[in-house]
């Protein structure tokens, strides 16, 4: 059994997020990969999302924070809206017609009607961005996830934060998601001079 692995390399990660911007032009499935790798949410949750979760339609402007209650866990979470996902959800609400409300969902299946798109196509939609860049590790909807925590992490996060961030029980289920390889260990040895 193959363990979901993050996207570790920042240019294949640019080229992997652009890949539905630049290259297919549908925003959908852009903001999909966004809100998946700054919110650090599983895929269940971000699927479920309605534009009311984000949006507030009284004063017309996105929210700073996104709380959700975590369907596998049931644990509540709170998660600032970056900049990045704030621009990248205006640009996709703004070509969406007509105007989603409150209670329309954010990421919504082609089938039916105010369906939200269901976990296997954001598995399709995601592994055709990674295969298309040339990642052909083990990527699926949860290396979004672990990506971010993976980034966080190289960029000075405290583990113990990761922890919380994630909700999770243990130390040892983070450190498995941050993906820690011999590269990575082997930074450290080659940084060190005392």
């Amino acid at each position: 059994m193959s363990t979901t692995q993050p996207i570790r390399d920042t240019a294949l990660l640019h080229e992997f997020k652009d890949f539905y911007l630049e290259k297919e032009k549908n925003i959908r499935n852009y903001a999909l990969c966004i809100m998946g790798l700054n919110t650090a949410l599983r895929i269940t949750d971000i699927l479920e999302l309605r534009w009311g979760d984000l949006y507030d339609f009284d004063k017309s402007c996105f929210l700073e924070h996104l709380a959700v209650i975590e369907r596998k866990t049931g644990k509540p979470n709170t998660i600032a809206l970056n900049q990045t996902v704030v621009e990248v959800l205006t640009a996709y609400r703004n070509q969406l017609s007509p105007v989603p409300e409150k209670g329309t969902c954010l990421f919504p299946s082609r089938k039916g009607t105010n369906r939200p798109l269901g976990r296997s196509q954001a598995f399709r939609v995601i592994k055709k961005a990674a295969e298309a860049v040339g990642l052909h590790h083990h990527v699926s909807c949860h290396s979004l996830r672990k990506t971010f925590g993976y980034h966080a992490w190289k960029q000075g996060t405290p583990p113990a934060l990761l922890m919380n961030i994630y909700n999770h029980s243990s130390y040892q289920i983070t450190k498995r998601y941050l993906g820690i390889e011999q590269d990575d260990r082997d930074d450290v040895f080659k940084n060190i001079s005392l």
